[in-house]
């Protein structure tokens, strides 16, 4: 049986186990905010910011994360959708899995690799699969250097200053901070600006090491375009 009707099926029968808890959610996307998170608005024109639930996309200054909005974009934006309510988070975001028509958007973007699943939060196993066939595969993120791939729980946890045992992206709020050499020769240093790159290779470095999103203006992962053309 194909994993999304699968998947209907057991949701349908928590629907009816549990009318008190579960519920549904439609409307269009009118908004995203990064690659696991989207404005919904409702036939009664209320919008619900909506959280995808179990999976966990990196954040926009970390490796991939524009890319990771961009994926969710196509799969969504401006299109009609159906969110099967989980829970609601402290930011007060509606949590759920999200349907375009037959599409199930959450384990989609697992499968192409744009997301992690979110081990403190998921409860599916089929999303574990679909990360190691995307891992295996080098789909997405997966593609990156290691050193890129760190999980954003643990890079959130690193901006708060939190210790999560593996190296994070360096906050964004110090770009000129210096840091150990890699094995392109870049450091993050004193630069800012795409006019003080040498070439496209330092200037992706500064964007997807050190956080310095002001090189890619028009936030389509691509830095210092006079340079990366």
């Amino acid at each position: 049986m194909p994993r999304t009707i699968s998947r209907l099926i057991v949701l349908a029968s928590f629907l009816l186990l549990s009318p008190a808890v579960a519920a549904e959610l439609l409307g269009r996307v009118v908004g995203l905010s990064d690659g696991d998170t989207m404005t919904v608005l409702t036939a009664e024109r209320r919008q619900v910011r909506v959280r995808l639930g179990e999976i966990d996309a990196p954040e926009s200054r970390q490796p991939y994360g524009t890319r990771a909005q961009q994926v969710l974009s196509g799969m969504v934006f401006g299109k009609d959708v159906r969110v099967v309510v989980q829970d609601t988070d402290r930011y007060g975001r509606t949590v759920g899995w999200v349907y375009q028509g037959l599409l199930d958007v959450n384990a989609e973007m697992v499968r192409q690799g744009a997301a992690w699943v979110y081990r403190q939060y998921s409860r599916d196993a089929s999303l574990l699969q679909l990360e190691a066939e995307a891992r295996a595969t080098r789909r997405g993120l997966w593609a990156l250097p290691e050193v890129e791939r760190t999980p954003p729980w643990e890079w959130r946890a690193g901006q708060r200053g939190g210790s999560t045992g593996r190296a994070s992206v360096p906050a964004p709020a110090s770009p000129q901070r210096s840091s150990p050499a890699t094995p392109s020769g870049f450091i993050c240093g004193a630069k800012r600006y795409c006019r003080e790159m040498t070439s496209c290779a330092e200037a992706r470095f500064y964007l997807s090491h050190c956080g310095l999103s002001r090189l890619d203006g028009d936030r389509d992962g691509v830095p210092c375009e006079s340079l990366c053309r």
